[in-house]
């Protein structure tokens, strides 16, 4: 996974005139409608509060189980299934996330991450698969270690190390006995090394060299032995993306960017250095695994924010979908594949229909799920439905949405609706469940998730254009999308509101201090207020993310400036509740402290919460609930009128 689907920042160009993206409809507004539904009724807060995520999830060593990391208890600890279907038995118990699962070639253990409170500083431990005593494997709080990826011929595990003092990460090894060796000494802050897959029967490995804004990747093969590495793909500003590579070596599966400014996926032959591509999109394409001992590649396509899986045979050439219903769907897991090759783990959802993780039968090209995540309430029957829709912005440019509509609506102008800008920004809103979508939309409130410019998925131009202009051409994007829905007749415009965390929370703040009078209530989760602050303050990953794109405060004064919503927030008129986690690395404290004191120093409504144990999201269920009940209280105080309890 890129760094730059976490949390990325920018700079300030003057805006262009309308920026390319893929060819599509623009929506007509009055084809939004609200179903009918005698069923429908808000879903307690507490049922999509409590619904369950997985932070981990790894076949056995024989393919006979399956162990996930879920927080049916409340925290994210180890459960184990068989393959085949059966009750969860639970493995571990602590109250910090353990993930990043991967099970031992010998059978006898799972290894995972775990850190503390939310700081991303994560050591290495195991579990008997059978249960037992956890076992401790690293004990570097200055060092973060991740994304681990075991072999099948040897007890290495390779994984990713980060000083906390550096922004650049390496490539090492771990044996059994917990001793890691860095086999690459990254010097460039601004790149960061990942495993992909053992190769050469389990003494060379295939790794990612990527920059943290995803500008430029490369891939590499490096030798356990001695280190040495050789670049196999690379190009100045050149996106290359290895997903997986054959047992020998001789096949990589690729994405890249090259030529078309678009991601598309391929198969490279490290040999002849030739190429087979899948069929050309112009939307998002990823390359995923191998299946069929190489024969066949398993790859994702993004098509405006809906996303499937597809076989692709090397021999034929030939596309076949792999079971799973419309929706966000995805390969899950370091190594999906299964040990004998005849069964993949996925995960699915739908805007009605929470998040599980499915089993699909390669040879029967079936699917069947391995668990139920979701509270009894949350069924398709009562849960509001969405729609992608494509509107023109301030600039002619096509920015698509997804649009959550309630049931049994009035087309009278007279309806309350929240905007919900994306976290990133690089990164994109997909048609898949929502818990925030879910708990506003079940309670009369229209909903409408933009992919400003700045979101992934449509094209290079659109990715790139709102660097340099971080809170402008997007802000502008964000409120063109609260204007479609009042061109739909159902809205009232004067009870808008708006929420996002991270950079949804930035763009909340830009919002409500760039246009005063666009949104009457506002809640924001861990945004940002102050690129000099966060420059300051936060982790040296986004230290180098963040000078690699604005340079340093004093070397850019006026950009930083420019960027910040504290430049702009004694505007501000709208009651703004925001919630924050006490040990957040990326977008720290402080940044939270700074929206408070300011908007209260000058008599605004605002409410400010933190969480201690929490980093850059909330992970404990009783914060997850206590969050969403304080926001959707908010803005039935705000927008709705009503009292608060």
């Amino acid at each position: 996974m890129r760094w730059s689907a976490m949390l990325l920042l920018g700079v300030t160009v003057p805006l262009a005139a309308q920026v390319a993206t893929p060819d599509r409809p623009v929506t007509d507004p009055a084809s939004i409608a609200s179903p009918a539904n005698p069923q429908a009724r808000p879903v307690p807060i507490d049922d999509i509060g409590a619904t369950r995520g997985l932070a981990g999830v790894t076949w056995s060593a024989d393919g006979k189980q399956i162990f996930v990391s879920t927080n049916i208890t409340g925290r994210f600890n180890i459960w184990r299934t068989d393959a085949a279907g059966s009750w969860p038995v639970q493995i571990t118990q602590s109250d910090e996330v353990q993930s990043g699962l991967v099970a031992s070639r010998d059978g006898q253990w799972v290894y995972f991450e775990e850190d503390v409170g939310g700081n991303e500083y994560a050591d290495i431990y195991r579990v008997p698969t059978g249960g037992g005593a956890v076992e401790r494997l690293t004990q570097t709080p200055y060092i973060a270690e991740s994304d681990m990826l075991t072999s099948a011929q040897t007890d290495w595990i390779a994984l990713s190390t980060k000083l906390k003092s550096e922004g650049q990460s390496n490539l090492a090894v771990m044996g059994p006995d917990g001793k890691v060796r860095n086999l690459t000494a990254e010097k460039d802050p601004q790149f960061n090394w990942g495993p992909v897959a053992f190769v050469d029967n389990g003494k060379a490995i295939i790794a990612n060299r990527a920059r943290v804004d995803s500008r430029e990747g490369e891939v590499w093969k490096v030798s356990i032995a001695d280190g040495k590495a050789v670049k196999l793909l690379g190009a100045k500003d050149v996106r290359y993306e290895a997903a997986d590579a054959t047992a020998d070596g001789s096949l990589l599966a690729i994405s890249t960017n090259e030529k078309t400014g678009q991601d598309h996926a391929g198969v490279y032959r490290v040999a002849d250095k030739s190429w087979t591509w899948l069929k050309p999109t112009p939307w998002e394409q990823l390359a995923g695994g191998f299946i069929e001992d190489g024969k066949a590649l398993v790859a994702r396509t993004n098509a405006d924010t809906r996303s499937t899986l597809t076989r692709f045979d090397l021999a034929s050439r030939t596309e076949t979908p792999l079971p799973l219903d419309p929706g966000v769907n995805n390969l899950t897991g370091a190594q999906p594949l299964s040990p004998d090759g005849r069964m993949l783990l996925t995960t699915r959802s739908g805007a009605d229909s929470p998040s599980n993780l499915y089993v699909v039968d390669l040879a029967a090209n079936t699917a069947r799920p391995a668990t139920q995540l979701a509270m009894a309430s949350l069924t398709p029957a009562v849960l509001p439905k969405s729609s992608v829709v494509t509107y023109k912005s301030f600039d002619g440019t096509l920015v698509s949405a997804v649009v959550t509509m309630p049931f049994n609506l009035k087309r009278d102008g007279s309806n309350p609706a929240i905007v919900i800008p994306h976290g990133g920004p690089t990164s994109a809103t997909q048609d898949g469940f929502s818990q925030y979508a879910a708990a506003f939309a079940s309670r009369g409130y229209v909903v409408i998730a933009p992919n400003f410019r700045g979101s992934t998925g449509y094209g290079d131009a659109f990715q790139n254009a709102n660097y340099k202009d971080l809170g402008g051409g997007d802000l502008k994007d964000t409120v063109a999308a609260k204007q479609f829905l009042v061109s739909t007749g159902y809205v009232d415009k004067a009870r808008v509101g708006i929420f996002g965390g991270s950079y949804g929370g930035f763009m909340t703040l830009m919002a409500i201090g760039r246009t005063p009078d666009e949104f009457a209530a506002a809640v924001q989760w861990f945004g940002i207020i102050n690129w000099n602050t966060m420059y300051r303050d936060q982790d040296e990953r986004l230290k180098a993310y963040q000078r690699g794109l604005l340079g340093t405060p004093d070397e850019n004064p006026d950009v930083y400036k420019a960027s910040s919503p504290l430049t702009y927030l004694n505007a501000a008129k709208a009651p703004l509740l925001t919630i924050q986690g006490e040990n957040d690395i990326r977008v720290p404290r402080g940044q939270a402290q700074e929206v408070n004191d300011l908007l209260k120093a000058k008599g605004n409504i605002v409410e400010t919460v933190f969480y201690p144990q929490e980093g850059h999201g909330f992970d404990r269920r009783e914060n997850r609930l206590d969050s969403l009940r304080r926001t959707v209280a908010w803005f039935d105080t705000h927008l709705k009128g009503k009292p608060a309890k």
